[in-house]
Parts: C-alpha cells; sequence; structure tokens
C-alpha cells in the first residue's frame, strides 16, 4: 500500500506544485489559461495521437466494456439528478449536479497518471472510457441545459453540438491514431520522437495546470461540494466496479483499469461547461477541490485493491 502510495505522490506533489505557483500569483490566472491551452490542443493531443496508433483497433472495442461503464455511470448520474430533483433543483442545475457526479479527470489526470502505474496495456481500455465521457455525457449533458433553457431540442442546437464534438482535439487526436493504426501505418522514428517529445510535456503541464487552476477557487456551497465528491469517489467507482464485475464479467485488468478511471476526481472541463452555462459553477468548482484533495487518498487505495487482484 505504502509502495502505491509512493508512486502516485509525484503525480499530486506536481499538483501541489501548480496550486502553489497559482496561490502565490507567481504564476497568475493568464499564464494557467494558457498553459492549459497548450495541454489541450499540443502536448496531450500528441500523447493521445500516440497511444491510439499503437492500439490494436480490433481490440480496443468491448461491447461488455462499454456497456458496463454506461451502466455504472448512468446509475451513478440517474441517483445524483433525483437527489437534485429531490432537493427542489430545475432541470439544468439537477443535469450539471449529476455531470460532475460521474465525469472524472481522466484527460489530464488519468491518461498520464494511470498509463504510467498500470503500464501501456492500461491505453487502449482509458482511451475508451474517455471516449464515453466525452461523446455520451458531454452530448448529454449539452442537450439536458439547452433543452430546459430554450424548452426544447431544435436541429439548431444538434449542429453546434455535433461541431463541437468533432473539432474535440483530444477526439480528433485519438480518431487520427486510430485511422493510423487501422491503416497500419509505419511510424517513421523522427514522427514517433517528435510526438514522444511534446507528449511528454503533457504530464507534468496538465498536472501543474490542475493546481494552479484550483489556487483560484474557494470552497463554497461545502454541503452540495461534499455529497457530489463523494458520488463521484466513492459511488461512481463502485458503481462501475459491480456492473463490470458482476453483471457484464469484463475481463479483469481492464474492469480494474476501468474501475481506476472512475476513482478519479472532478474533471477541470466540467466547471468550463457550468461557467460556459451559467449553471451551479460555484458548486462544481468546490467540488473538483475536494474530490482532488481527497483523491490523493482514495487513488492508492483503489490503485492497490486493482494491483493485487
Amino acid at each position: 500500500m505504502l509502495e502505491i502510495f509512493l508512486k502516485t505522490l509525484p503525480f499530486f506533489l506536481l499538483i501541489g506544485t501548480g496550486w502553489l505557483a497559482g496561490h502565490t500569483r507567481f504564476f497568475p490566472e493568464q499564464a494557467t489559461a494558457w498553459l492549459t491551452k497548450f495541454v489541450f490542443y499540443f502536448a496531450l493531443s500528441a500523447m493521445l495521437f500516440r497511444f491510439a496508433a499503437s492500439v490494436d483497433i480490433q481490440r480496443l472495442f468491448d461491447p461488455s466494456f462499454v456497456m458496463a461503464y454506461l451502466t455504472g455511470s448512468l446509475a451513478v448520474w440517474a441517483l445524483a439528478i433525483g437527489v437534485a430533483f429531490w432537493r427542489g433543483l430545475p432541470l439544468a442545475e439537477a443535469a450539471m449536479e449529476a455531470h460532475t457526479a460521474m465525469i472524472g479527470n481522466t484527460g489530464f489526470l488519468g491518461v498520464p497518471m494511470l498509463v504510467v502505474l498500470l503500464g501501456d496495456n492500461a491505453i487502449g481500455p482509458v482511451l475508451m472510457v474517455l471516449t464515453i465521457d466525452l461523446v455520451v455525457f458531454s452530448t448529454l449533458i449539452t442537450l439536458l441545459v439547452t433543452g430546459a433553457r430554450q424548452g426544447r431540442i431544435t436541429a439548431a442546437t444538434i449542429g453546434p453540438l455535433a461541431r463541437g464534438i468533432v473539432a474535440n482535439p483530444m477526439i480528433v487526436s485519438m480518431l487520427a491514431g486510430l485511422l493510423w493504426s487501422r491503416l497500419h501505418l509505419p511510424m517513421p522514428a523522427a514522427l514517433d520522437e517528435y510526438l514522444s517529445l511534446l507528449g511528454a510535456a503533457a504530464t507534468p503541464g496538465a498536472l501543474f495546470a490542475i493546481g494552479a487552476s484550483l489556487a483560484g477557487r474557494s470552497a463554497e456551497r461545502l454541503g452540495p461540494a461534499i455529497w457530489l465528491s463523494s458520488a463521484k469517489l466513492v459511488l461512481h467507482p463502485l458503481a462501475v466496479t459491480i456492473a463490470a464485475l458482476f453483471i457484464f464479467h469484463v475481463e479483469p485488468f481492464a474492469a480494474g483499469v476501468m474501475i481506476a478511471a472512475a476513482s478519479l476526481p472532478v474533471a477541470g472541463n466540467v466547471y468550463i461547461l457550468a461557467q460556459h452555462f451559467g449553471v451551479a459553477a460555484h458548486r462544481v468548482s468546490t467540488a473538483i477541490l475536494i474530490s482532488t484533495a481527497v483523491s490523493i487518498a482514495t487513488l492508492p487505495v483503489v490503485i492497490h485493491w486493482i494491483t493485487k487482484g
């Protein structure tokens, strides 16, 4: 257990370094925004392309894996939106809370951390989780919030949503890499070295940016944020575990990667969505802060459990 904690500690120390730089204003908000953009459009995209290009596309898509992750995630989503309705929240706020309860930081934290800790065989399952989150659940939250505001969902809503998904650099880089793999194209040494160098900046850059972005957040709306953080760190991995191991009988290693991904803290892009729509931004921000801090203790426990079978 101590060994796993020490392996995860450097990742969280990088987050802490970013937080310290942001908290002291040595790294201002504008710098954080530009670093995030660099990681998002360049470093992380290079890493995802290189990972996807090395995956056997015929073995990537496993229907039982997809159904297990969707089932577990939707169960938590339904519970969270039900609790929000019970508290008297309108549809847009309830949907944003449900989104917060089951969208983990797979892109900026999960991809670099889980591949390092669990090995290259984790690449395929991590990419599948990331794809489902980006395509299925990002679409769902956008449709619900837009429909709640306009009273209905129209063709004018679908067009920009589809363009946004297609233009997402993480989706584009993964699809391009998978196409490269499917066509069995050779990877020139110079291109591989370029992608490796650029992709290597994704891990420290993303973790530093996470920490720096947390420095500007204050703990507000603690009650709802604690509930959402608990749902993300406890209920989401528990629901995914039940679905993967006892309902759909996913292959053990892939199930372990899925459970580890479900154990990640709330993703930073959930706050971007909340801020963009003007819905529940404070409680989402606080949930990101709390879940990231608590995951320093919870993630090593989950990964230790997975690696010990």
